[in-house]
């Protein structure tokens, strides 16, 4: 089929590349615009128009789409029988949507209507979730509330993080889309209706999200929280007013932590309170619930490393307590 393929990160790109290998006639691909990123501030392309690039693909990077006349005609003028929308990063007008007569297709990040919005994945392992997967639907005015067409179930893995789930959904949309473009092409995709049950997956807010509520989240909701965010922008924490950042950790276990300490007097400590802290041992931390042990860190203007290297070369007193906020 003649395809408009929307998109920006490499969880499109997975999309972009199966369906142009499928054999599909790719009109146009529109992706997100350039811009500064890293401490020398280069500018980096998206990985949708990295790929589109290499296949000398039609590229359009508009500012913005509402309201876009000139865009729209363009795309109008393209003729596309479906438009392809996966983490494109934009919503879509009317305009947009009207223009192909089989549809616009989107790939989402979850088992619809739970987690619909910008960041399902994230939600879902921040949540704690035990399953989640990917739904291709039919696009419509709202935030992904269109109809369903196809759905396949992934189960969240114990200690998995947002950017594993992520490269594994990202292959399983791709070829889920494949999948639902064919049944489109013959006429025999499904089309069910959500219903009115559904949750919201917000964007991340990193004052809201990222911050550790050490007085009351519990261990298991802590790791969760610190996989979630990895590789995003890690979850964070203050020590003595200097910010640092949690990237692994996991829930110490009864047996481990009778070894290492007397479990008595460590119950009336404040939560936050660093309990062990030893190069050789490891960093452990109470909880409203449980413990937190500490796998790998980032320091304040450092780069993250496992913690018993930075252990080794940073001092963190046994009693110190981890705060919210500075």
């Amino acid at each position: 089929m003649k395809i408009v393929f929307m998109g920006t990160p490499d969880f499109a790109k997975e999309s972009l590349q199966a369906i142009h290998k499928a054999g599909h006639e790719i009109l146009a691909v529109v992706t997100k615009q350039d811009k500064p990123s890293g401490r020398g501030m280069k500018i980096s392309i998206t990985p949708v128009k990295e790929y589109a690039q290499e296949q000398n693909l039609k590229i359009y990077q508009p500012q913005k789409i509402r309201n876009n006349v000139e865009f729209i005609k363009e795309i109008r003028e393209l003729r596309p029988e479906v438009i392809c929308v996966v983490a494109y990063g934009k919503i879509l007008p009317k305009e947009i949507l009207d223009i192909p007569p089989k549809g616009c297709i989107n790939v989402h990040g979850s088992l619809l209507p739970k987690y619909r919005g910008a960041a399902p994945i994230q939600r879902a392992i921040i949540n704690g979730e035990k399953v989640t997967g990917i739904t291709t639907m039919y696009m419509d005015v709202g935030m992904d509330t269109g109809d369903m067409i196809l759905k396949q179930e992934e189960e969240i893995k114990e200690d998995e993080t947002t950017g594993e789930l992520w490269e594994r959904l990202s292959k399983i949309g791709a070829k889920l889309l494949v999948e639902t473009l064919e049944q489109i092409e013959k006429g025999t995709a499904p089309r069910t209706p959500q219903g009115e049950k559904f949750t919201m997956a917000p964007m991340l807010d990193k004052e809201v999200d990222g911050i550790i509520d050490w007085e009351n989240k519990t261990a298991n909701q802590i790791k969760n929280q610190v996989r979630g965010l990895n590789p995003i922008m890690g979850a964070y924490t203050y020590l003595e007013e200097k910010k640092i950042k949690l990237w692994k950790v996991k829930v110490a276990e009864n047996d481990e932590l009778k070894e290492l300490v007397e479990i008595e007097k460590i119950k009336d400590k404040e939560n936050g309170t660093i309990i062990i802290s030893d190069s050789k041992k490891g960093l452990y931390i109470k909880t409203k619930e449980g413990i937190i042990k500490v796998l790998e860190i980032q320091g304040e203007n450092s780069k993250k490393m496992p913690i018993e290297d930075y252990l080794r070369g940073n001092k963190i007193e046994v009693g110190k307590i981890l705060k919210k906020q500075l």
